[in-house]
Parts: structure tokens; sequence; C-alpha cells
């Protein structure tokens, strides 16, 4: 749960961004081609995540989706 907790977290957010964003430049800028591609929008999944505050692995260990929810979880 401390995994969840962390990918709540303002860190983890950015951390998450920070992950996309380099896979979606570096499936673009080095790798090219349709591995680059695919690369890049699977890059879209954590920077869509962080930015919408979403933690898509949360459900897996029955907490919310939202990152606001699991935040307010934590705090009780």
């Amino acid at each position: 749960m401390k995994l969840i907790h962390f990918m709540a977290s303002t860190a983890g957010r950015m951390l998450r961004f920070v992950i996309g964003a380099l896979l979606i430049l570096g499936g673009l800028a080095w790798v090219g081609g349709t591995a680059g591609t695919v690369m890049a929008v699977i890059g879209l999944i954590p920077l869509l995540a962080a930015t919408f505050d979403l933690c898509l692995l949360a459900p897996l260990f029955k907490m919310p989706l939202s990152g606001r929810r699991i935040r307010e979880l934590e705090a009780h």
C-alpha cells in the first residue's frame, strides 16, 4: 500500500509525469519508427494519469482510482 500512497502523492505524480514525458520524447526522438510510436503512446498513460490525478494501480489493491481520494483516506 505504501507504493499506492506514494504514487498518489505530489512526488509520485511528478515522477509519473516525468517518466511519461521521457517515454514520449525517447520514443519519438531516439527510437523512431513503429517502435518509437508505440513507446510514445505507452508514455501517454503515466503522463495523463499524473495530469488527471489518477492512480491506475490503486484498484488492484481495492483502493480508489482518484489520487485525491487516496490522500483523503491516508489523512484519516
